[in-house]
């Protein structure tokens, strides 16, 4: 799936309010309500007091590592999963798309039940389902068993993709979060890249139990690490919200100003009103709700989920005697991308790296169908598979430096803080929505026809760079209120 990136958790503007603040399944950017101003530096920057920061970090992305392996499950399986369990196109295209109903139910409900037993609890209950799934997977002799076994894993997964960055930001020192924050980003790419690999390798149902490991990590590994203090400081524990903050920030650390500080970003958090769907549509905010939706419309239509939900079957069709060298070959691909687009966020801007992605997408597109479209003419065969894994690294290339987190970065800035839950919350659900829609399609299409289905997503990338240089500001180093004013003057 796409994956968010963090800005605002740089600077401790972090929302912690349930589905409040629900913004996306992997969005780590939220309003901005109170700054962390100039906090003591030998404080923040002592090697000593940041292990347990680090301790807690490196555990709960053991969650998104799980999140990239869920993801990834489909693409190297699906010939094998097919064959050994005689499902048809439909069946096996409805255990893929699946996860993304789960997921989506996951990342709508997510919020309260972190609210209601606390982040770790939360990801306690996630690793269950991811269990519970993947043992289903392991067992299933059918489709039945199958889709409830992926459903299972897709709502862990949901709830992951909300409470692990939520979970980081709260607990990380301000200098601390945008690297650690990254961590959750990177993880989820390796989770999946490094189930496309050993996917290629090993059997299915052997893969699926890979997927219970992180899980049992994050099981033993949440033993060891203290709950967010601020969510402890919003249900009203201070004495464990204080126990909590000093175990993060060392036993001799002064933690009084961090304290009072939280108290008083709890108190703000509280006061604010709330907002319901209906103010939406009201004429001061109907634009940025136009744009992060259509943004993220267009991220899921340029086919991300289809191409890298069953990567190894269509480069079997473009020609290939297996799928599992372009399979490896897209994994590997993906991770390093995605740090050069990590840092490139804050250096060309929003919508140069958007475009930029989107061009890249085009173009992969564009030779991914044009390589089938010569092999339906029975023309230059010898350059099919070329064209294909060459069009298919290009696209995943070009979408993992920009067009999966740009999006999400822009939709966090662009909406102002009174409506940023309600209008969160409508963008997961048309994300996963959409993310189901091109997930189950995907195959169909394929069989209707390879090259079209290719530039049918090319199409959608064209309109996503048409759409962002005449709609979208840019948003990089601009107040909430310099961003709405260039939004409804366009």
């Amino acid at each position: 799936m796409a994956i968010g990136h963090c800005k605002d958790v740089e600077n401790g503007e972090i929302v912690i309010n349930g589905l409040e603040d629900l913004e996306e399944p992997f969005i780590q950017e939220e309003g901005k309500v109170v700054s962390y101003q100039d906090e003591d530096d030998d404080q923040e920057n002592n090697g000593g007091l940041v292990g347990m920061v680090l301790l807690s970090t490196f555990v709960v992305v053991c969650a998104s590592f799980e999140f990239g392996s869920c993801v990834g499950y489909s693409a190297p399986t699906q010939s094998a999963v097919r064959d050994d369990l005689h499902l048809s196109l439909a069946e096996f295209s409805t255990f893929g798309s699946i996860l993304t109903i789960g997921a989506m139910l996951g990342a709508i409900t997510s919020g309260r039940i972190a609210d209601i037993v606390g982040r770790k609890g939360a990801m306690r209950i996630s690793a269950c389902f991811c269990i519970t799934g993947w043992l289903a997977v392991y067992f299933s002799n059918g489709s039945l068993l199958l889709d409830i076994g992926r459903f299972f894993t897709g709502y862990g997964i949901g709830v992951f993709s909300y409470v692990v960055p939520i979970f980081i930001a709260e607990i990380a020192p301000r200098n601390l979060r945008g690297l650690l924050t990254t961590l959750n980003q990177l993880l989820i790419v390796t989770g999946s890249s490094v189930a496309y690999i050993i996917g290629s390798i090993i059997p299915w149902r052997i893969l699926a139990l890979t997927g219970l490991v992180p899980c049992v990590l994050l099981l033993v590994g949440l033993c060891f690490v203290p709950e967010s203090p601020r969510w402890l400081a919003k249900v009203g524990l201070d004495k464990e919200f204080q126990v909590a903050l000093r175990k993060l920030r060392g036993k001799d650390a002064d933690i009084t100003r961090e304290a009072a500080e939280i108290q008083v970003y709890i108190h703000t958090l509280r006061s604010l009103p709330k907002a319901s769907i209906r103010d939406l549509f009201k004429s001061k905010y109907i634009r940025s709700v136009i744009i992060g939706v259509s943004l993220m419309v267009l991220q899921q239509f340029v086919g991300i989920n289809g191409i890298g939900f069953y990567t190894s079957e269509t480069f079997v069709q473009a020609g290939l005697s297996s799928g599992k060298l372009g399979t490896i070959l897209y994994a590997c691909v993906q991770v390093p991308i995605t740090v050069v687009g990590a840092f490139l966020m804050d250096k060309s801007g929003r919508r140069p790296l958007i475009m930029i992605s989107a061009a890249g997408t085009f173009l992969g597109c564009f030779l991914a169908g044009t390589s089938f479209f010569l092999k339906g003419q029975n023309m230059f065969l010898d350059w099919v598979p070329v064209l294909a894994v060459g069009g298919i690294l290009i696209y995943i290339a070009f979408f993992s430096i920009g067009f999966g987190a740009v999006p999400w970065v822009i939709m966090s800035e662009i909406f102002p803080i009174n409506i940023k839950g309600v209008a969160g919350s409508l963008v997961v659900l048309v994300n996963w929505s959409g993310a189901w829609a091109v997930s189950y399609t995907f195959n169909f299409l394929m069989s209707w026809s390879s090259s079209g289905t290719f530039f049918i997503y090319s199409a959608f990338s064209v309109i996503t760079v048409l759409f962002v240089a005449k709609f979208v500001p840019e948003t990089k180093g601009k107040t909430l209120e310099q961003i709405q004013a260039s939004i409804n003057k366009s």
